[in-house]
């Protein structure tokens, strides 16, 4: 009755769906492509004689964090195919951009019954794996029905979503049944997953797969390079994957910074394209000299600020720096990697919104290798503090560098599980 009641709800949905969908592709055309996959139509048609693995990642985040757990698998089974869905265009971006020859990309299907059913009737994968926590009571269901294996990695439920598990918790009962084999972050996921209604037998616990992440071969020395060719000399600071609201804020920080670093250089970089040119026109509102990266050029003495209007050049940026900010934490958006700067050993200060990964916040200011800061004030006397003391930026930052080497483990012991499921695969398609 309950999961009834839910597609009733989804159709009603729908056209609203259709309408906020329709309004995004309006401003930003990247979302006009594929539309009609979201309806369940346009998938490639599965080669009966190829193994196929099916990996969903949101967004540009769970992209991120599936990497290392992608490229395993097509080390462990070399003649299979991986796709690869996401939601949001910027997560198909980063998915060409990190991956090649053996995988595919494509937009998951509404979770319209109608709609799921001809996605797995295209698709027909052999093993399913979802990144983190997108719990779509019909696609789940629609697997256990297909007797597709079906598993969440690194999965984690945070304590403001129980909440509303809780009401509906027939229904996820229901999603969470039917074979699905749950690999949490944590502990305390685990147990909160075991409360929603999946079997014991079946949840475990693997890990963050995100402490795996890898940087980019040379990232180091191309972000060494960028600073000297760019902007040498200069204190540096960067603050990533902003969003709206948050510009403002650490502009603000960096014009009363700059009264006691005339020279800093703020790297600003907004979190979704579609926001560059918003960020552009705050900077000349506020009459503040920059330069955009697509400029292609030094940043002259007199810019105080590099707009970062690129995609897949955080990392470069991160390294060319001597602070990090991570955004989506001054607004309750909920924060967002913290690993990418921990790897290059960068200080982090982060806002106080982090309930997308409160768990690893959790960690990196409870070992003192991150700060968490509240407004333009705070963000001054921090970044300040660590431009002044080159062994407390050590300090930070070799602590957010063995935060990630503490904690990597995850896509191994998740690829122990996965084994038996992988071999029972060959088998299918033999």
């Amino acid at each position: 009755m309950m999961r009834l009641f839910y597609n009733v709800l989804v159709f009603i949905g729908l056209p609203l769906a259709a309408v906020y969908w329709g309004w995004r592709a309006l401003l930003d055309p990247s979302f006009r492509g594929r539309w009609y996959q979201r309806f369940g139509f346009g998938y490639p048609k599965r080669d009966a004689s190829v193994r196929q693995i099916w990996v969903h990642a949101v967004s540009v985040g769970e992209v991120q964090a599936a990497a290392p757990l992608v490229r395993a698998l097509r080390e462990a089974v070399p003649d299979a195919r991986v796709l690869i869905t996401t939601v949001t265009p910027t997560g198909g971006d980063r998915v060409r951009l990190l991956f090649k020859e053996g995988v595919d990309h494509a937009y998951a299907p509404y979770d319209l019954r109608p709609a799921v059913r001809r996605f797995y009737n295209l698709v027909r994968p052999d093993l399913a794996i979802i990144i983190e926590t997108e719990l779509w009571p019909n696609l789940y269901h629609a697997a256990g029905v297909r007797g597709i294996p079906l598993v969440l990695a690194s999965a984690r439920i945070s304590p403001r979503s129980m909440p509303r598990y809780r009401r509906l918790v027939g229904l996820f009962r229901d999603a969470l049944s039917n074979g699905i084999i749950i690999a949490a972050q944590s502990e305390v996921d685990r147990q909160r997953f075991v409360e929603l209604g999946a079997p014991e037998a079946r949840t475990f616990v693997s890990g963050n797969i995100k402490f795996d992440h890898q940087l980019d071969e040379g990232v180091a020395q191309a972000g060494a390079a960028l600073r000297g060719t760019s902007f040498p000399g200069r204190p540096v600071w960067v603050a990533a994957s902003t969003h709206a609201g948050e510009e403002a804020v650490l502009l603000e920080a960096h014009l009363r910074l700059r009264e006691r670093w005339p020279d800093a250089l703020l790297v600003l970089i907004p979190r979704h394209p579609g926001r560059f040119d918003d960020a552009a026109g705050l900077l000349d509102e506020r009459r503040v000299s920059y330069v955009r990266r697509t400029d292609a050029v030094p940043v002259p003495a007199e810019a105080t600020v590099l707009l970062g209007d690129t995609m897949g050049e955080v990392n470069l940026f991160y390294a060319a720096g001597d602070v990090a900010f991570v955004g989506g934490s001054l607004v309750p958006v909920g924060g967002h990697n913290l690993l990418e700067p921990a790897a290059l050993s960068l200080p982090i200060l982060v806002g106080p919104h982090l309930f997308n990964s409160e768990d690893i916040a959790g960690m990196f200011t409870e070992c003192g290798a991150a700060e968490v800061v509240t407004d333009a004030a705070e963000i001054v006397n921090a970044v300040d503090s660590l431009f002044r003391r080159e062994q407390l930026r050590e300090t930070m930052g070799g602590k957010a560098r063995a935060l990630i080497s503490d904690n990597r483990g995850a896509v191994d012991r998740l690829l122990e599980r996965l084994e038996p499921l992988l071999d029972r695969n060959a088998t299918r398609a033999a």
